[in-house]
């Protein structure tokens, strides 16, 4: 057993521990129940759990989440708007996000898929400073071709 201020009393009885604890007017609180013998402690049980609750919610507010951001291009993109892209990209990696590039093809588009990759591989040249292709491009349906890009460590 562990008294209310921190120092440790020793093995006691449950009903000794009980009645030590309402002298107190504090809890007795099992801390590592699976231990031999059992630990328990005298503390504020209110108060222990508010404490714990705020170290939940620090944890998940220090957390970041790893969103997938998209960017959708056509083979025959014209240079302001790929730089544009680009931009965001690189806005979207620098925060951390991995980004899919997709390259959408309508029409006739399909059978030229060599388009598709060049606009690709020139997105990839563009961030190659920043990111890496993760798992490389790979059709999705008939008409769209994607990559993955990851920041580099």
């Amino acid at each position: 057993m562990i008294g209310a201020d921190s120092k440790q009393i020793g093995i006691v009885e449950i009903r000794k521990a009980l009645d030590l604890a309402n002298e107190e007017g504090l809890d007795l609180v099992e801390i590592a129940p699976k231990a031999t013998p059992p630990v328990c402690k005298i503390i504020d049980y209110g108060k222990y759990r508010y404490e714990q609750t705020k170290k939940q919610k620090d944890a998940r507010k220090k957390q970041h989440n790893v969103q997938l951001k998209r960017v959708q291009l056509s083979p025959n993109i014209d240079d302001h708007d790929f730089n544009v892209k680009i931009a965001a990209g690189r806005r979207f990696l620098e925060s951390g996000h991995r980004v899919k590039v997709m390259v959408l093809m309508r029409g006739r588009m399909v059978t030229r898929k060599d388009l598709a990759e060049q606009v690709l591989t020139r997105m990839a040249e563009e961030l190659s400073d920043l990111a890496k292709i993760d798992g490389g491009t790979r059709m999705e349906g008939r008409n769209n071709l994607s990559m993955m890009l990851v920041r580099k460590k």
